[in-house]
């Protein structure tokens, strides 16, 4: 575990924990379903001060922006992308193109994948808008 991983964890509750290590592992099975589809991954877990975007994609002249969710159901997994949390990736988009600027002409996508137990992952394409 990476340095920075294992001081989130040690003054976590097992609950946290668990649900970071689930996050990685759903991001790591979205980021390995967006690669077979012709992706490539330009960023993980990129951080703003407004939110964050789990994985930023390209393929061609498009960049998406993805957020992965993983709960019991993918129904409960694709409910769960809130619109308070799309406001907060769009943002997030907006300050990596700004990082980015040679993406800013590229046609750009808001997409989920959607990670659930005894299910194939789902990718949702524009599974949502930058409009508010």
């Amino acid at each position: 575990m990476a340095k920075t991983d294992s001081a989130k964890t040690d003054s976590a509750s097992p609950e946290r924990v668990a649900a970071f290590r689930t996050g990685l592992s759903a991001e790591s099975r979205a980021a390995a379903l967006l690669i077979a589809k012709g992706y490539r991954i330009l960023a993980k877990r990129f951080r703003t001060p407004y939110g964050e975007i789990d994985l930023v994609a390209r393929r061609r002249n498009l960049v998406a922006f993805v957020e992965v969710k993983a709960r019991a159901s993918l129904d409960e997994a694709a409910y769960a992308v809130t619109p308070r949390q799309q406001q907060r990736i769009v943002n997030a988009a907006q300050a990596w193109l700004m990082a980015h600027p040679e993406h800013a002409e590229f046609d750009l996508r808001f997409d989920a994948v959607l990670i659930a137990p005894r299910s194939l992952p789902r990718h949702l394409l524009a599974a949502f808008d930058a409009s508010p």
